[in-house]
């Protein structure tokens, strides 16, 4: 059965094994070979990060057709009003280079599972601060930072609790656990059929 690796990222971890200063990468974390993201998780983000070294597996969590959910626990400036809410759920944000799909929004108290963050974020005495949870079954580049800020509440800090079933649930930060799941079944293409010849046609008789 493929491996599949669930990986807390600590936020400035970058996803990739080979080093690149001055930001941590995964092989300081992670000790299992031959396995690669699944996805990527921006180095200021944290959260739920999957690892495997299984082709179809890792296919089957990116591609967009398969529409695994993504959660995403989200702080953000200010208190998003039920306008800023409802955009986020209609879908249809013009972010520039996409439109986005119609998501999950809603605010949150602050999860019990959240660690304090290093270093931590930069508040402003004058302007509160509260936690949105977005479900999206996309993937664009910063996409949900990308979307607090077209409603006007700029994220903070962005956390990924759970892509699909998995989730970070007694996963601690800078942590992982490793799973056995069922193989990805890929259909085989059928090969091509020869191409029918039609038949000759023999030369005009003049009657």
């Amino acid at each position: 059965m493929p491996k599949l690796i669930l990986f807390n990222k600590p936020y400035g971890v970058i996803c990739q094994f080979s080093p690149s200063p001055p930001h941590q990468c995964l092989a300081d974390y992670v000790s299992v070979k031959a396995v690669y993201p699944a996805g990527r998780l921006d180095t200021d983000s944290e959260g739920l990060l999957l690892l495997t070294g299984d082709g179809a597996l890792q296919h089957k969590i990116t591609d967009p057709k398969h529409k695994l959910v993504k959660t995403y626990w989200v702080q953000v400036e200010g208190i998003p009003d039920d306008a800023a809410l409802a955009a986020l759920r209609a879908g249809g944000l013009d972010l520039g280079d996409f439109k986005t799909q119609p998501a999950e929004a809603r605010l949150i108290e602050q999860p019990e599972l959240i660690w304090p963050r290093v270093p931590p974020i930069r508040e402003r005495a004058a302007i509160p601060t509260s936690w949105l949870e977005i479900k999206i079954s996309e993937g664009k580049n910063r996409q949900v930072r990308r979307m607090t800020a077209k409603v006007g509440y700029p994220t903070l800090r962005l956390i990924r609790y759970a892509i699909g079933a998995y989730t970070l649930d007694d996963i601690e930060l800078g942590k992982w656990i490793e799973m056995s799941v069922p193989a990805v079944h890929v259909p085989t293409p059928k090969p091509a059929g020869k191409p029918k010849q039609r038949g000759r046609r023999g030369p005009n008789k003049v009657r």
